[in-house]
């Protein structure tokens, strides 16, 4: 089976590294031709190119660009692609993008591997980044049964822990559990570099492992956060308000010296802490 991969960075060149590993003869498509010699020095592809039609013999490709860059390159890449070819893409936000993409490619699964690193480019590409890590399909009605099954068979040579689910409750959740992080730890670092140049500069002396592990995502890349704000807005302001009034509440409980009522909402949140971080390996797969 031929695979193709347009968008040779952390994720794509992470995926083609695992593929090829795996058998598979991967085809990468970059728009730049020093990405291509480094995906073919690096072991990521089989063969590289600027030129999308190296993809009329892919019997699947993803889309690893950016979210803004999907829809324009599915265009591109039509002309080039065999009728029967199943694509699919990696966006961490999957309405919009199902949305645009099914009316004008029926072999369309909408995916999304909740895997990644701090790093980006060719030269973060890493194996087994998809070992034992969620990966989300998000089918509609319209999608064919033998395009998701190709992905799905994909997706478990992988390694990989597979999730069926709506488009819209892909969004919610992951509004939740990735999205708002990025804008709460944002703001928590712009909140520590407000206050006074002393206190800034003993704090950043201070800063340790809590600060570390809290501050991550914030610190991230600026152009894949707006994104997120971007193309999953509804959902994304939902989940900060929500945070606002939990944010809030605790405010006041500081506030009326009410500490009983805070241990509690600590200590119920001590136990819920763990629920969002099973093992992947121990929880229930998709049909």
């Amino acid at each position: 089976m031929n695979i193709g991969i347009v968008g040779l960075g952390l994720i794509g060149g992470s995926l083609g590294l695992d593929l090829r590993s795996r058998g598979y003869k991967v085809l990468g498509v970059s728009r730049r031709e020093q990405t291509c010699t480094q995906a073919i020095t690096r072991g990521v592809v089989d063969h590289a190119s600027v030129n999308p039609a190296i993809l009329a013999t892919a019997d699947i490709v993803f889309i690893c660009t950016p979210l803004a860059a999907i829809l324009q390159t599915v265009e591109q890449l039509i002309p080039h692609l065999s009728l029967e070819t199943v694509l699919t893409d990696v966006g961490s936000v999957k309405l919009p993008i199902v949305e645009a993409i099914a009316p004008v490619w029926d072999n369309f699964v909408g995916g999304h591997p909740m895997a990644g690193t701090a790093d980006s480019g060719i030269e973060a590409a890493v194996p087994n980044l998809f070992s034992l890590k969620p990966y989300v399909l998000t089918p509609i009605a319209t999608t064919p049964t033998h395009a998701v099954k190709a992905v799905e068979e994909i997706v478990r040579h992988l390694g990989a822990t597979l999730y069926h689910c709506r488009p819209y409750d892909h969004d919610r959740a992951v509004s939740l559990i990735s999205h708002l992080p990025v804008m709460v730890s944002a703001s928590l670092i712009t909140t520590c570099m407000s206050d006074e140049p002393d206190v800034v500069k003993l704090a950043q002396q201070l800063a340790s492992s809590g600060f570390r592990d809290t501050s991550r995502v914030g610190g991230g890349n600026p152009e894949l956060g707006v994104m997120m704000a971007q193309y999953n807005k509804e959902e994304l302001l939902r989940s900060l308000q929500h945070y606002h009034h939990n944010l809030e509440a605790l405010i006041n409980l500081i506030k009326q010296e009410d500490w009983t009522s805070l241990k509690q909402q600590l200590e119920l949140n001590q136990l819920a802490r763990p629920q969002f971080l099973q093992d992947a390996s121990a929880m229930p797969k998709a049909p």
